[in-house]
């Protein structure tokens, strides 16, 4: 009789194993998403924006956490980056990027 793998225990420790690992990935996603909702929410924003500035600011934290790995900055930091562009928004973030690109291109 074959055994099926989602009764090994080997399956679930190593999937234990690998949720620790993102932990930090996911509470950042998904404090983003939620400040950013209700920050749409709070500004009498639609349905679709709330939806769309969520999804924006979670995977805009998602695409920062790699960054902070690479500054030598702790996992941890990852929530306060998450909560940071909930916070911020789409608008303010992309502003501050062509800030910054518009910086790094003029050798400043």
């Amino acid at each position: 009789m074959r055994k099926m793998p989602e009764k090994s225990p080997d399956v679930w420790a190593a999937a234990l194993a690998w949720l620790s690992v993102i932990a930090p990935h996911l509470y950042a996603f998904a404090l983003s998403v939620t400040i950013a909702v209700l920050r749409v929410i709070y500004g009498g924003g639609t349905k679709r924006q709330m939806v769309l500035e969520g999804a924006l600011c979670g995977l805009a934290t998602l695409t920062l956490v790699p960054l902070l790995e690479w500054l030598g900055l702790p996992q941890n930091m990852a929530t306060f980056a998450g909560g940071a562009v909930g916070f911020l928004g789409t608008e303010k973030l992309r502003d501050l990027a062509v800030k910054f690109g518009e910086r790094k291109a003029a050798g400043q």
